[in-house]
């Protein structure tokens, strides 16, 4: 059976053949640019090996710290390494725009060779070391009562160095600890102070945008942010989302806080008199990215929003134009002809405007009917009564208890609304007592509907206390003397008294002997 070749496995034959092209003929880099450490400090250092390492790969650094591993970025030589090449003077441009001298660059060292597979085994057995380095180098800072926080460890491959980095609130003397971890791991100890922003790119990993953190992964110069970037960029002011890893402001607020400010000074300032194509206004609102302006007009009071290139001086700005006029009113109504003189309320005499004229009622123009003057009213300035009396309608008296159609009142409500209104007009005393209601065909309840026992009469069917012999109040209520029913001394007292719950008897009374006592 014949075998025949895929187009697509000759066409990736012949790619893979122009790259081993391409790559003989480049010649060995005689500069390389690693990144190496756990801070992910940058280098350039000399080459002269064999073997023509490209971007990403593995190299062996000899730094100032010792012999580790690092990773190359690119080379600085022209023709050599990969496409992804650099001049040197590019490479140092990028370092001045990054952070000038505080950006972490040394050239102090030399590249050895490219990593071997015996050198990332050893890079490994000494990463799975780090948890615990760090359990011995807590628990001796703890033994000694020192107020610090060891967050991380970096040991490096030629074993010349340990690294220990910590966080703390003041300066602390560690030469004591220093001396305790020298002899635990047999080593030259290194002890480094960082912040809070270093801690984030030694132990961090993603934040909310999905990548990583700017500061571990590019970010070299950590430079502070301040809430005004937040502000000028119109970023919540929320402390949860525009904090980081580290809790401090975002470094990418810093980002393109250049450009909202190149971009803010374009716009004019708040409450400013502005001109535009519809007149002069007040400028309300900003915004920044769109360029685009919230202006008040001056003559009518409406926002419009105006490009910025299209503002101008109030000086400059053209007249606002007129608003439309209301039709006239000729002296026939609005189908009349224009008048000269001021607005006229229509009569109620014939002619032009009146009833049967061409702008009344019933003319052909049909206007607005007449109104009756204000003088011809005859029911001006008459009481609710006396109009009822003149439209022969009946008035209800105040102590009528008929029920009117709309009267939503039930019958007990009635019968004290009249009491009450008897009471006002005088027809009945203040001190008289009330009738009990009709109970209906409901049989009497022992104690209360019935007369009590030894003569004593229910609480309801008391008499008043000027019919009582000796000035009695009630059953089980204490003699005294006899009140007067006057309804503006004593009576109106007495009867506040018995709705209240007083000390005498009666039917609510306060006193003992009542048929709710005991």
């Amino acid at each position: 059976m014949s075998i025949f070749p895929l187009p697509q496995f000759e066409a990736d034959l012949e790619a893979a053949r122009r790259d081993a092209e391409e790559y003989a003929r480049l010649s060995v880099p005689k500069t390389l640019v690693v990144r190496f450490g756990a801070m992910k400090l940058v280098g350039e250092f000399p080459y002269d090996g064999s073997v023509k390492p490209g971007c990403g790969s593995k190299i062996v650094v000899r730094t100032h710290r010792g012999t580790e591993l690092g990773e190359m970025l690119t080379s600085t030589c022209p023709n050599a390494g990969c496409s992804k090449s650099v001049s040197r003077k590019e490479m140092l441009e990028y370092i001045e725009n990054s952070g000038g001298k505080d950006y972490p660059f040394f050239t102090e060292g030399r590249a050895l060779r490219v990593a071997t597979i015996a050198d990332m085994n050893e890079q490994s057995r000494i990463e799975s070391l780090k948890p615990a380095m760090l359990r011995v180098a807590r628990a001796a800072a703890e033994n000694l009562r020192l107020p610090m926080k060891i967050v991380d460890a970096e040991p490096i491959l030629g074993g010349e160095r340990l690294t220990f980095f910590f966080v703390s609130e003041e300066r602390i003397d560690f030469r004591d600890l220093i001396h305790e971890l020298a002899g635990e791991f047999a080593t030259r100890i290194e002890l480094r102070q960082v912040g809070a922003r270093d801690e984030a790119r030694l132990v961090a990993d993603y934040e909310k945008c999905g990548q990583h953190c700017c500061c571990k992964q590019f970010l070299k110069v950590l430079k502070p942010v301040s809430i005004k970037s937040a502000k000028t960029q119109k970023a919540t002011l929320d402390p949860l989302k525009i904090s980081g890893r580290c809790g401090r402001l975002m470094c990418c607020l810093r980002y393109e806080d250049e450009t909202y400010e190149a971009l803010n000074k374009k716009l004019p300032k708040m409450k400013k008199r502005v001109g535009t194509q519809q007149g002069v206004g007040i400028v309300v609102d900003r915004q920044i990215l769109t360029q685009l302006v919230l202006v008040r007009l001056e003559h009518d009071g409406t926002e419009i929003a105006v490009p910025v290139e299209e503002l101008c001086a109030p000086e400059e700005a053209p007249a606002p134009p007129a608003a439309p006029a209301p039709p006239a009113l000729g002296p026939g109504g609005p189908r009349g002809g224009p008048r000269s003189g001021p607005p006229q309320r229509p009569t109620s005499t014939g002619g032009p405007g009146g009833p049967g004229g061409p702008g009344g009622p019933g003319g052909p123009a049909g206007g607005p009917p007449p109104r009756a003057p204000r003088g011809d009213d005859p029911l001006r300035g008459m009481t609710p009564e006396q109009i009822q009396a003149k439209l022969g309608q009946p008035q209800t008296q105040p102590g009528d208890a008929r029920a009117q159609p709309d009267d939503t009142r039930t019958p007990r409500q009635r019968d004290f609304q009249a009491r009450d209104d008897r009471t006002r007009s005088g027809s009945l005393p203040t001190g008289a007592p009330q009738q009990p209601r009709p109970r209906g065909d409901r049989p009497p309840r022992p104690g209360r509907d019935a007369a009590e026992p030894g003569g004593t009469s229910s609480p309801r069917e008391n008499p008043p206390s000027g019919d009582r012999p000796g000035g009695q109040r009630g059953p089980g209520g204490s003699g005294g003397p006899e009140r007067s029913s006057d309804p503006q001394g004593q009576g109106g007292k007495r009867r506040r008294r018995r709705r209240g719950g007083g000390s005498g008897g009666g039917a609510f009374g306060g006193g003992g002997g009542g048929p709710f006592h005991s």
